[in-house]
């Protein structure tokens, strides 16, 4: 596999950007992405050919999307948009916790992820990649840039302890729903750790509502805990009368397509489209509009 100059200045652009946000060292910079750190010096002054092996290039670029091929998306400011970036926010300036559960579809993660790529000291993990505690832990550990491939206890202190060093941090975790149970308990561990200092948001969809709700109704250690924590209330942004989220939807999908759409001229019939219920009552969202949009453009 030979990867292009052009993709390898790709990902230092991205890796340069997510440097500017990042409250640590050089040293745990580097450490964070795996790059050696004489390899991390040359870098900074804008070399790339011959400093890491292909892979590393490949793994660094998928972890900070950085494509050359995909289509652009641009970005819509819609109430999700708006509402998440008021919510991360208000964690990351006053250390707290919140629980968005949500409709599938509706750019929760392509909003989250756009929006703390302007925040210094936020961290997000993808759950569903992460889902035992061993591997969330270590995952976070080197997400903020501390060595993971130590002992699991240690790995986990060293954490704790790193996350109270840097100016308010940020953890956000998305599909948290798919966390198993001991990794829901090492959350609360993170969540006991580091009060006060450092804010979480979780995100996900109806799954994840259901797991906390069934682990409070059987008296699972942990659950009520983890609820009361996160102020014992789940964030809607979709409105729950169906009227409401109707009108809601329409919005949401024209607005995307106001600014991805060359001929502006079709979105309306596309919002049609989208808004036409399957055999369950489900509404299209944004990934049917994105579908869409592309069969219609090609």
């Amino acid at each position: 596999m030979q990867l292009s100059k052009e993709f390898k200045e790709a990902v230092l652009t991205a890796l340069q950007a997510d440097r500017k946000n990042y409250g640590g060292n050089d040293t745990a910079f580097a450490k964070k992405w795996a790059i050696n750190n004489a390899v991390y010096s040359r870098m900074k002054s804008g070399e790339v050919e011959g400093l890491m092996k292909e892979g590393q290039w490949l793994s660094i670029g998928r972890e900070l999307q950085v494509s050359l091929t995909a289509k652009k998306w641009n970005v819509a400011r819609t109430k999700v948009y708006a509402d998440i970036e008021d919510n991360l926010q208000f964690c990351k300036e006053f250390s707290k916790s919140m629980l968005l559960v949500d409709d599938t579809a509706i750019g929760k993660t392509f909003c989250s992820r756009h929006i703390i790529r302007g925040m210094r000291n936020t961290f997000y993990i993808d759950c569903s990649e992460s889902k035992t505690k061993q591997l969330f832990i270590r995952t976070l550990a080197k997400t903020i840039g501390v060595d993971n491939t130590g002992k699991y206890s240690e790995v986990k202190a060293n954490l704790k302890y790193y996350l109270k060093q840097l100016e308010k941090p940020l953890i956000v975790l998305d599909e948290a729903g798919d966390l198993d149970y001991p990794a829901f308990l090492e959350l609360k561990e993170l969540w006991n750790a580091t009060e006060g200092v450092c804010g979480y948001y979780l995100m996900g969809a109806d799954g994840l509502e259901a797991k906390i709700y069934s682990g409070i109704a059987c008296k699972k250690v942990g659950y009520r805990e983890i609820f009361s924590r996160f102020n014992n209330q789940f964030i809607h942004i979709v409105p729950r009368v169906l009227g409401e989220k109707v009108e809601f939807y329409k919005g949401l999908i024209a607005d995307v397509l106001n600014v991805n759409a060359a001929n502006k001229a079709i979105v309306p019939g596309l919002v049609k489209q989208c808004m036409s219920n399957d055999d369950r009552g489900n509404i299209g969202g944004l990934r049917r509009a994105e579908t869409l949009l592309l069969i219609s453009e090609n």
